[in-house]
């Protein structure tokens, strides 16, 4: 003789309402690591706090008060600083690094994305070896380099001209950005490039049509860090720039110190917070995009 299940064991089970006595310590510990990064957030932004406030400080606040705001506002020292170098403005400082960073931007943008598509798409003899040789150059430090790049350039007479600073990065020079792009570039469906094929399309068509266009977060991710990289570059500017007109910021900013001494440390701080605004506009466009490039996520649908 079988019976009919029961009723109460075929239904379905209600869910539990989550404890009460949970709820204090979930919220005890959200409010302890929202505090933990709220601290942190302080810390980061302490420096750029301070330099902001010491802009505004008169020579005899700058030596005397620590304190992040000033007592008193001295705007002047924006005025000060923007002519305050003997014989040339600061606006040749900011016209010289654009020159530099944007020429760096479009060089690596370039050369760096066709050995990407290179090295990810095509087949040819020893790929592995020659990107092994790339990954490699990220080991060899920048100062090693620095006596015969100097040797070799200035038997073409490109020192003192923004030669050196640009025309190696045509070269695809930057084995970082190539490595971004070749993880980014191997996420994107090989389908795409035979469909192109079929379509008649060869290598370039098919990485100027398809392939370039999908890797715009790398792209972006290429452009910001290689425009914030030469904007607060100083050691390799230093080493080749030697005319004062042809200076750029960072080096710019050094000459405050050497020229007038602490009397001039206001209009270098008022100079050094507008340097920063270029670099933190770059990041505030690009921020969403940036972060894609570098997770390497592929293609969305």
């Amino acid at each position: 003789m079988t019976t009919a299940p029961s009723t109460l064991a075929s239904a379905p089970l209600a869910p539990q309402a989550p404890s009460p006595a949970g709820r204090p310590a979930r919220t005890a510990g959200s409010l302890v690591a929202h505090v933990v990064l709220v601290a942190l957030l302080v810390v980061a932004l302490y420096p750029i706090a301070y330099l902001l406030g010491t802009s505004f400080k008169s020579p005899q606040e700058i030596a005397n008060n620590l304190n992040v705001l000033p007592e008193s506002f001295t705007p002047k020292n924006y005025a000060d600083g923007w002519s305050g170098i003997p014989g040339v403005s600061f606006a040749r400082f900011f016209t010289n690094s654009v020159v530099v960073s944007v020429g760096v931007v479009v060089g690596n943008v370039v050369s760096c994305s066709l050995a990407a598509y290179a090295f990810a798409r095509l087949r040819f003899p020893l790929r592995g070896l020659w990107f092994a040789l790339m990954i490699g150059t990220l080991l060899l430090p920048h100062h090693v380099l620095v006596v015969p790049q100097y040797v070799l350039f200035n038997s073409l007479g490109w020192v003192n001209t923004p030669l050196p600073l640009i025309v190696p990065k045509f070269l695809a020079t930057d084995a970082f950005f190539v490595f971004l792009m070749v993880q980014f570039m191997r996420g994107i469906p090989r389908t795409l490039d035979e469909a192109a094929a079929i379509d008649g399309c060869g290598p370039f068509a098919t990485f100027f049509r398809i392939v370039l266009p999908l890797t715009k977060p790398a792209l972006v991710t290429t452009t910001v860090f290689s425009f914030i990289q030469t904007w607060n570059d100083f050691f390799s500017q230093l080493v080749y720039l030697n005319d004062i007109t042809k200076y750029t910021l960072p080096i710019g900013l050094r000459l405050f110190l050497d020229s007038s001494g602490q009397n001039s440390v206001g209009p270098m701080f008022a100079m050094s917070a507008l340097s920063l605004v270029p670099v933190f506009l770059f990041f505030l466009v690009f921020q969403r995009l940036i972060v894609e490039g570098i997770n390497t996520s592929g293609i969305k649908g």
